[in-house]
């Protein structure tokens, strides 16, 4: 379905840009990056600093996908300069999965990103602009709780205990969706990156279903769903369309021109600059020259909204990031 983001990008007579990253932020604010998981108003300031550094019509919430595993009772990570992680396995066992309780939302960290979104709906009041909030997809959420390899093994050896898995995942991410939705968010960026490692089939039987299940009830006009896979190549792009996401956001392993030739008009695809490879590993003029040429690849399709293929790092340079901004500007100056 159309949505108004969707309707911005398709409408839009210039390229649009949304790099996937926050954290970067925190070198403008001098904050380390466990306390932007931890406290909504850190987070915040990043968001802005980096808003009014290179103006974007997209404010993301931190994308930190330990949140809803460390709801369900897993322990995380938390190092200064690096973005949380979950420990070890709280699932291995089907007897385990009855012990578990679903987390109310706002319990322990999920509340962190729901004050990110309220506060920059307020913020933004009057002004141009989409707040995104970010959540985990179905499948990676049950990776998390039990062992990412060990959940790829459930669908060969024991699917019906995956399935049990990801409807606990599901119940629970579709209130969490709803709560975005109810603080105000514009749309969420929904990442199922553990889903690109299965096959296509398993991805059409194990994820996307499960992924639609959460979009189909809550997507409207005015809130819209950005799946984000950045482990999913063009063999995986049929299945995934079917979740029903206004928008598909994929990351350096998908041939993003070679996809936008399989997809109509107004199916809208996102990507794909490599974090590792662009924005680290190159000079800032490299990183002009790349963004110039992905630009100058997609000339031809008004469907594609130019971004990084996953999370920036919280160490990137920022002149690396205004060389993005700038090869950006440049291009639609011409």
């Amino acid at each position: 379905m159309q949505t108004n983001l969707t309707e911005l990008i398709l409408g839009s007579q210039q390229r649009l840009a949304m790099p996937v990253g926050v954290y970067s932020g925190l070198q403008l604010t001098g904050k380390a990056v466990a306390k932007a998981t931890n406290d909504y108003m850190v987070q915040v300031n990043s968001i802005l600093a980096l808003y009014d550094r290179n103006p974007s019509p997209f404010l993301q919430t931190a994308m930190d996908l330990s949140i809803e595993a460390e709801a369900f009772g897993a322990q995380v990570r938390f190092d200064e300069g690096e973005i949380p992680t979950v420990i070890g396995r709280l699932v291995t066992s089907r007897e385990d999965l009855t012990k578990l309780f679903a987390p109310k939302i706002g319990h322990k960290r999920t509340n962190v990103p729901l004050s990110v979104v309220a506060y920059l709906k307020e913020h933004m009041d009057g002004k141009d602009g989409f707040v995104l909030g970010s959540m985990i997809g179905p499948f990676s959420l049950v990776g998390r709780l039990f062992g990412v390899t060990e959940s790829l093994v459930l669908t060969r050896e024991d699917p019906e205990l995956l399935g049990d898995l990801l409807k606990m995942a599901t119940h629970f991410l579709l209130r969490y969706a709803e709560a975005f939705r109810g603080v105000g968010a514009d749309g969420i960026i929904m990442a199922e990156p553990a889903a690109g490692l299965m096959s296509p089939s398993m991805l059409a039987r194990f994820s996307a279903p499960y992924v639609r299940q959460i979009i189909e009830p809550l997507q409207t006009e005015e809130f819209s769903f950005l799946y984000h896979n950045c482990g999913a190549k063009l063999a995986h792009l049929k299945e995934i369309l079917k979740d029903g996401a206004a928008l598909h956001h994929f990351g350096n392993p998908m041939d993003i021109v070679a996809a936008l030739q399989q997809v109509d008009d107004q199916t809208i695809l996102a990507g794909n600059l490599d974090p590792a490879s662009v924005f680290v590993g190159s000079s800032p003029a490299e990183v002009y020259q790349q963004t110039t040429d992905l630009l100058h690849a997609t000339a031809g399709h008004r469907n594609f909204l130019l971004s990084s293929g996953c999370d920036l790092p919280p160490n990137l340079s920022l002149d690396k990031l205004d060389a993005f901004y700038q090869a950006v500007k440049d291009f639609n100056n011409k």
